[in-house]
């Protein structure tokens, strides 16, 4: 996912790049000021309601009743619930009752995104009854909070995080996993007893091999980690304490897990669906079509429907498709390279030559990221494509090892928003020199477009900007309801937040001054469509799994056709022992499995990323030869993480202001 802002960068520097502006506080007794009065209230109750939420936004430095709110965890009891449901629909009132005609024009659009974010949480407990079936949800949530805590920890010293109140609420979250996981049971219970139960791969997949993953976690590395950066004067009484909270989590862990195990499974050392019990075996991923779109409209400000989106979903896929086959062809004539006829399986041949060329370590990768990420920020200076600071670069970090498990080839983590301290991080996950891996995964070819997605002007460009920026924004727009990355998710951010680095991907390749074939040569364009291509079929793969229209597996087979151009079938025994349709049938089944307990948010890349270039022809087309991309782009950003749809019209008025 996403999280940069960099401590070399000053704010009066950054400021002047940014054109930043600080936003004066209206009166308490105007429209505005009693709207500010009521958004902070509600962010505060939000955070308190969903600490995670709250640790990931740095919740700690925005109020002072949030102080402490790194050492607790979500009560999911009915009880609290239930009280949690009538104080949000008390705060929906009172947000509907301020007249939208009386507010400025930036909280008439942050009203709207309350409001979006209350329904959205009253859905999720009042229709889905998502808390008796969120296994996904429980098991990440006590480690995410634990890992966001430790990223925003202050700096003690040159290897060393955590003062020591920090390491008192880690120890205290810690504590508090016994009785949550307690409550996670009984909600799971629950939904047991009301045949609202997790799919069975959420079952497999977090049930059985995360809990246990966690429970090591919490057992062995949580300690090890403080061992090393605990050093107060209580460190030995400190680490001791958290040695047996981490052992009490762990117990924790492994009694969910055993739950799980006996509840849904005959045998759990089986692979595949063959240990599920009969029946849990049925497919339980699919949102439903009326959910789908209800989503849609509330959560992603999209009008178009589900049925819509799958239907005109294809011709992009092909075109993309396309494209990738016509430039494999170009690229080998140029390096005289021998392919078929067939327009599939030469491509899948071009790529496999690119792929060679590759780091034969990590070292050699990490340092082959940073000299991309050097390319690409001199590519911005020299074209003039964004204002960017003299001191700033993309800096690359290894993913350290206790985010190894939960980051897969590569993120971005963005530092907490609500805090003036703390730094985000590119990081890539080191593959223990698998040669294999390192050609497939992070070839020099490859390289660019991620580190333009995760890094500059991506990522780590789009949280900087706001980062110098967020004293005129609302926290409203912070907010991230339900959970930050996970089946509770509302993911209103992903389009804007994934939108944006979508888009970054595909900027690069258009021309600019000096640059008119763009940023990319072409063996690195050809990865960048590639990049493009999967984001397309998400459209496709996610709409189709959830309203019906395709299977699990189907689907599996169709990304690794489309995307990695494997003929056959990933059901298919005889294709699957060609060890290449292997890896890509792997690649592809871990793909859809997040798209079917994430529905969603695989396709806000895509359609984030359309909105972007609609709302730039709008622009273009208003103001003629007064329309400046730059501006445009910083216009954009300043936005925040909500979904164009509430801004587009606002934005647009902002750019045609002298």
């Amino acid at each position: 996912m996403r999280k940069v802002i960099h401590a070399a960068l000053a704010a009066g520097v950054a400021c002047v790049a940014f054109a930043c502006s600080r936003s004066s506080t209206p009166a308490a007794n105007t429209p505005d000021g009693a709207f500010d009065s009521l958004a902070h209230e509600y962010s505060v109750y939000l955070m308190s309601r969903f600490p995670v939420v709250a640790t990931a936004l740095g919740g700690s430095a925005f109020d002072p009743a949030l102080a402490h709110i790194d050492g607790r965890l979500r009560d999911y009891t009915p009880v609290a619930v239930q009280q949690e449901d009538a104080h949000f629909s008390k705060l929906r009132q009172r947000f509907t009752a301020l007249d939208p005609a009386r507010l400025s024009a930036a909280h008439r659009i942050d009203r709207s995104v309350a409001l979006a974010q209350i329904d959205f949480i009253l859905h999720q407990h009042n229709v889905l009854h998502l808390s008796q079936r969120a296994l996904d949800s429980y098991v990440d949530e006590p480690f995410r909070g634990v890992d966001w805590h430790m990223q925003g920890m202050t700096r003690t010293g040159d290897n060393t995080i955590g003062t020591e109140a920090e390491w008192h609420d880690l120890i205290d979250r810690t504590r508090a996993i016994p009785a949550y996981f307690t409550a996670a049971r009984a909600q799971l219970a629950a939904g047991v007893a009301a045949g609202n139960t997790p799919d069975w791969r959420l079952l497999q997949e977090f049930g059985l091999q995360s809990a246990a993953a966690d429970a090591e976690y919490f057992a062995k590395t949580l300690p090890q980690i403080a061992q090393t950066n605990i050093i107060s004067g209580e460190r030995t009484r400190m680490i001791a304490d958290l040695q047996a909270a981490g052992t009490a989590a762990s117990s924790a862990y492994l009694g969910l897990r055993d739950y799980i195990a006996q509840t849904f499974f005959d045998n759990p050392q089986a692979s595949g669906i063959d240990g599920v019990k009969a029946a849990y075996r049925a497919d339980r991923f699919a949102a439903g079509e009326a959910e789908y779109d209800w989503a849609l409209h509330n959560n992603l400000r999209v009008e178009t429907s589900a049925a819509q989106l799958y239907e005109a979903s294809w011709p992009i896929v092909e075109a993309t498709r396309g494209q990738m086959m016509a430039l494999a062809r170009e690229i080998a004539v140029s390096h005289k390279w021998r392919t078929p006829s067939d327009g599939a399986a030469a491509t899948m041949i071009v790529l496999d030559m690119l792929s060679t060329n590759a780091p034969k370590t990590d070292a050699e990768m990490v340092d082959a990221y940073r000299k991309t990420g050097v390319r690409l920020v001199d590519y911005a200076r020299r074209t003039g494509l964004f204002d960017v600071p003299a001191n700033y670069q993309l800096e690359v970090t290894p993913t350290p090892p206790p985010l190894r498990a939960s980051i897969d080839g590569a993120a971005y983590y963005s530092a907490p928003p609500f805090k003036t301290s703390g730094i985000g991080r590119f990081y890539v996950t080191p593959t223990g020199d698998d040669q294999a891996r390192l050609a497939q995964e992070h070839n020099l070819y490859a390289m660019p477009d991620l580190a333009a997605h995760e890094g500059f002007p991506g990522h780590d460009w789009n949280y900087l900007v706001l980062r110098q920026v967020r004293n005129s924004l609302s926290p409203i727009r912070w907010l991230t309801p339900g959970a930050v990355e996970d089946s509770s998710s509302m993911w209103e951010d992903s389009m804007a937040a994934e939108g944006w680095a979508l888009y970054s991907e595909g900027l690069l390749a258009e021309p600019q001054p000096g640059a008119p074939q763009g940023f990319y040569t072409p063996e690195e364009h050809l990865y960048q469509l590639q990049g493009q291509l999967y984001r397309d079929l998400r459209v496709r793969i996610d709409t189709g799994i959830h309203t019906g229209r395709m299977s699990f597996d189907d689907a599996v087979t169709l990304f690794s056709q489309v995307v990695d151009f494997q003929p056959g079938s990933c059901s298919d025994a005889h294709a699957l022992r060609n060890p290449t349709k292997r890896a890509s049938c792997d690649k592809a089944h871990s793909a859809v499995s997040r798209y079917s307990h994430w529905p969603t948010q695989a396709i806000t890349y895509r359609l984030g990323k359309q909105q972007i270039l609609d709302l730039r022809a709008r622009a273009q087309a208003q103001l003629g030869a007064r329309f400046s991309e730059k501006r445009f782009h910083l216009e954009f950003m300043k936005q925040g993480t909500i979904p164009p749809g509430y801004f587009a019209d606002e934005l647009l008025r902002t750019l045609a202001a002298p």
